[in-house]
């Protein structure tokens, strides 16, 4: 019977992070949520009456480098990763609560994977794609280094389930608006390019021991205009033909949101090169876990 560690990343977001709570209600057995800098809100108030633990760590303008953190404060080893404007469909829900009256799954199951349907900020406009949103996992099986963008890299496998996690932030959760009109979007770019100027042991890292950057990345470092006119086509390409698979229909600016936003990585990233920046440094330790 593996207990379930909640652990939520947050800036603000008080009445998502409540919504997420009400929909989670007896389906874990320990909450842990990080505040992204100095609670201003009210944060600390909704998690200790719903009996979790608050911290708040420095202003990164992303959730991914207080993960290592947050997962380390962790009672339990297995960890849902949540955002706040995110909950479980009720048949998540039902797994969830399956999961939690089962054995531990064997050790190469590093964790699992859902459908993550596009909100149009009223409704889904999909139904079974975009797939593959790691989500829970255990903490033991993981690697993972703290940049926004990375997800943990599994010691085993992730077993897809056909299952939905519900993503309804307060605008569309798709499109060009998200990558280039939002000035969180500009900060999460700007990191990951700083970034990449160093090795990812530089970072807040979660069992991570390597110092080369996977492939993806290394990409970006070793040919930054290359990788954003090849992502900028073929990635489109390719997102519209899985999507017209998987849901008889094309959402444009779906596809071509991600790309651009990598693209504006490798400009970013180019930039940064020639004027001879600096990474930045970590406001956590450096590494967690064991």
């Amino acid at each position: 019977m593996p207990p379930i560690s909640l652990v939520v990343c947050v800036y603000k977001e008080g009445d998502l992070l409540q919504r997420l709570l009400q929909h989670m209600a007896g389906n874990y057995d320990d909450l842990v949520v990080v505040h992204d800098g100095p609670d201003t809100t009210q944060v600390r108030a909704i998690v200790e009456r719903a009996g979790g633990r608050f911290f708040a760590g420095g202003r990164e303008y992303q959730q991914e480098p207080h993960w290592p953190f947050a997962w380390g404060l962790a009672r339990h080893d297995w960890i849902l990763r949540l955002d706040a404007d995110e909950f479980p469909s009720p048949e998540l829900h039902r797994w969830l609560h399956d999961f939690r009256q089962q054995p531990d799954p064997p050790p190469e199951v590093s964790g699992y994977t859902c459908i993550w349907p596009l909100w149009d900020g009223t409704r889904a406009v999909s139904r079974v794609w975009p797939a593959g949103r790691n989500f829970f996992f255990d903490r033991r099986r993981v690697r993972f280094f703290g940049m926004v963008e990375q997800v943990p890299v599994a010691d085993g496998h992730y077993l897809p389930l056909s299952l939905v996690l519900e993503h309804q932030p307060r605008r569309k959760s798709y499109g060009l608006y998200n990558v280039v009109a939002r000035r969180q979007a500009w900060h999460w770019r700007d990191r990951i390019a700083h970034s990449l100027l160093g090795p990812p042991t530089g970072l807040n890292c979660w069992r991570w021991p390597q110092e080369a950057w996977p492939p993806e990345w290394e990409q970006i470092r070793q040919r930054p205009w290359r990788t954003a006119v090849y992502r900028l086509t073929v990635n489109v390409l390719r997102g519209m033909r899985d999507q017209w698979r998987q849901e008889g229909k094309v959402f444009p600016f779906a596809a071509l949101a991600n790309p651009v936003h990598h693209a504006l990585i490798c400009v970013r990233y180019w930039q940064l090169r020639r004027q001879g920046a600096k990474p930045y440094p970590p406001t956590q330790a450096t590494s967690v876990g064991k």
